[in-house]
């Protein structure tokens, strides 16, 4: 399927993204989606930045941290400076937002991650946020576990 944008271009028309759900606890993307941005590199940050700063729609910042996650497995460089957009989402309670959020900073070892990684996972310890479908506090200890131990760090 493909779409007409305003200048007659014909571009793809991309599968919105699909939360996780009870018979599925991970978010689907359109892998077309997640390649056209892999593919800008470091070109496509300030997209992805500016999304992030101006969204409010939790699929939309899921999908784009996803996106963003897929980047840095890329090879993508120059994540790290994006901290100050990504510390927008340091006292979400969304499970989804967070999962990703604390894989990234995993990922990109930004000092000041650190201390908002802590908190989320003892917010989430002394006000739990059910998640149905997946528990995000196993991805925030295994960030945080990254910045503590050596061995852990990937």
């Amino acid at each position: 399927m493909y779409i007409q944008s305003v200048n007659n271009n014909i571009q793809p028309a991309y599968i919105p993204a699909q939360m996780p759900n009870l018979k599925r606890n991970y978010i689907i993307v359109d892998n077309n989606k997640v390649d056209v941005f892999v593919k800008q590199g470091e070109n496509a940050l300030p997209y992805i930045s500016d999304v992030l700063q101006h969204s409010n729609n939790e699929t939309q910042i899921t999908e784009t941290l996803y996106i963003l996650d897929k980047m840095i497995d890329g090879g993508i460089k120059n994540v790290d400076k994006m901290y100050p957009v990504l510390s927008r989402f340091n006292n979400t309670k969304s499970p989804n937002i967070q999962t990703f959020l604390a894989g990234i900073y995993r990922k990109i070892q930004v000092p000041d991650a650190f201390g908002p990684l802590v908190k989320m996972l003892v917010q989430n310890s002394l006000n739990p946020n059910p998640a149905p479908f997946f528990d995000p506090n196993e991805e925030i200890g295994g960030a945080i576990l990254s910045y503590i131990s050596p061995e852990f760090r990937k």
